[in-house]
């Protein structure tokens, strides 16, 4: 299980260049980057290894200051997805971006082949936006990863008609998400009717495992119990 970095689905951004600056300076300003690898420390946002293009400066006078360049633990709340907008997305306070921080250092990274292709419906403060999505974070090893009521995953996701939040990546759990797909599926209307589950499910620690022959009864047992069930089966 990875510890604190792993590789992704690599994905071309932009970053809000007041994010390399100590938000000092260069609010509104953007650099071009490429994100390779994503990071998780409990109770921060997800983060982002960054190698930075430099092809703001194309088509310009301007020097290339920053290809090649790195970047570690870069928040969601900076990056910009590499797609054509009218208008630069406003910036996302991180409680909306992503609603629930990372609940561990370890973690797993994958991107489900089912749902890749149609787009998701994300909730953001109480309203209704459609994204597109990227792949998911997975935690463990946490008292809160853990947890069947606490355990959050994170989709992280490019909006792609949220309006002035167009163009934002964030990373959203289940219970803020629904994944389309109409040629396997309907997609649903309304809150669906769960509830989270305060149950682990595992075998062991059923008293049944006391008696031996609960507990080893396979194929090899030579009981009178283990004869009559290989005849019947």
């Amino acid at each position: 299980m990875p510890y604190l970095q792993s590789n992704i689905p690599h994905f071309h951004c932009w970053v809000r260049k007041e994010f390399t600056h100590n938000h000092e300076k260069y609010h509104g300003e953007f650099i071009h980057a490429m994100a390779i690898a994503v990071t998780t420390v409990p109770d921060r946002s997800l983060s982002f290894q960054l190698i930075f293009t430099g092809c703001e400066s194309d088509d310009s006078d301007e020097e290339n200051l920053h290809g090649g360049a790195m970047w570690a633990r870069m928040p969601i709340t900076a990056l910009v997805a590499d797609t054509p907008l009218e208008d630069w997305p406003e910036r996302m306070v991180s409680h909306h971006a992503q609603p629930w921080d990372c609940s561990s250092h370890h973690h797993s990274v994958i991107k489900y082949d089912r749902t890749s292709s149609s787009p998701w419906v994300c909730k953001i403060d109480g309203d209704f936006y459609t994204g597109k999505y990227m792949f998911t974070v997975d935690y463990t090893e946490s008292s809160i990863a853990d947890d069947p009521a606490q355990h959050k995953q994170s989709h992280v996701i490019e909006l792609i008609d949220a309006g002035p939040w167009t163009g934002n990546i964030v990373a959203l759990p289940n219970n803020r998400v629904r994944a389309t797909s109409p040629a396997l599926w309907e997609t649903g209307e309304g809150a669906p009717d769960f509830k989270p589950s305060q149950w682990m499910h595992n075998a062991e620690s059923d008293e049944s495992y006391m008696d031996p022959s609960v507990t080893f009864d396979n194929l090899y047992n030579k009981d009178d119990k283990g004869r009559k069930n290989a005849k019947t089966r």
